[in-house]
């Protein structure tokens, strides 16, 4: 299969319509063979009661990327990517722009895929770095949804 960063970015984008990435407003901007990067402008729509980044919005968009990251590397027409489990560290406090997740895959195996998913400001800074694990499983028939 030919990589096609435009055709994965629109995807990833596509698919994100009228849910918690469409609320939170990621837009995924950069793509490659092994990594996958989203944005998030930092405004109070996504602010902890102090005028800070919360950390479950940096979570939501770490799980994210990390998330449609995985979908490069399987067959969607036959399998499925489940997050299963995901951890962060915050380290830097964040008010308002916008923060970059990038997602670089750790291991890639036939059922499981670990992530480490970079959260930076425009300066680079690290906000928060977190890990991802990501199960691969069979899809499902329709009827057992």
């Amino acid at each position: 299969m030919t990589f096609d960063k435009e055709k994965i970015l629109q995807y990833c984008n596509q698919i994100s319509k009228n849910t918690l990435m469409q609320t939170l407003n990621i837009e995924y901007t950069d793509a490659g063979e092994d990594y996958l990067v989203a944005t998030m402008p930092v405004n109070p729509s996504v602010h902890q009661p102090f005028g800070l980044l919360h950390g479950g919005a940096s979570v939501a968009l770490a799980e994210s990327v990390g998330s449609a990251a995985s979908l490069l590397y399987v067959n969607s027409e036959h399998s499925e990517v489940r997050g299963i489990e995901i951890s962060a560290n915050h380290l830097k406090a964040k008010r308002d722009g916008i923060v970059t997740a990038t997602a670089r895959i750790v291991h890639k195996g036939r059922s499981i895929h670990l992530w480490e998913i970079r959260i930076t400001d425009e300066k680079d800074n690290l906000i928060s770095l977190c890990k991802l694990t990501n199960m691969v499983l069979p899809k499902r028939k329709s009827e057992d949804k």
